[in-house]
């Protein structure tokens, strides 16, 4: 089977969550940066993908956002401490991050990582 039938093949039967996923796959390669399912914990890593929730404290705690990013492969929390906004992080926003991977109960998490924000992609 040539790869053009099997990408026609897998638009057809795919669900809609994995051509979700395939498109952010797609948009989120960035040279240089590794794919969240590939991450390791205690060591550092660079990321790309979509921010897809924020989560804030309340004004009662610490000062803390929450950043979801989902590249397709799987999502990593990017958590900002002392910070309750970043400006330009906002859903929908692709950007790369950088720094030490966190095991927070399962799920790959960043304390305070390096960050660059990308160009935001053209609606279809």
């Amino acid at each position: 089977m040539t790869p053009r039938v099997a990408d026609a093949l897998h638009g057809l039967l795919a669900s809609r969550r994995e051509i979700e996923a395939d498109e952010e796959r797609r948009i989120s390669h960035v040279p240089g940066a590794t794919p969240v399912a590939e991450i390791v914990p205690r060591r550092r890593a660079v990321v790309a993908g979509t921010v897809t929730a924020l989560t804030y404290r309340p004004r009662s705690q610490t000062p803390a956002l929450s950043a979801r990013l989902s590249d397709g492969t799987g999502t990593v929390e990017l958590i900002f401490l002392g910070r309750r906004d970043i400006p330009g992080i906002t859903p929908g926003r692709r950007l790369v991050a950088e720094g030490m991977v966190y095991d927070d109960h399962g799920r790959p998490a960043m304390f305070n990582p390096g960050y660059r924000l990308l160009p935001r992609v053209a609606s279809a």
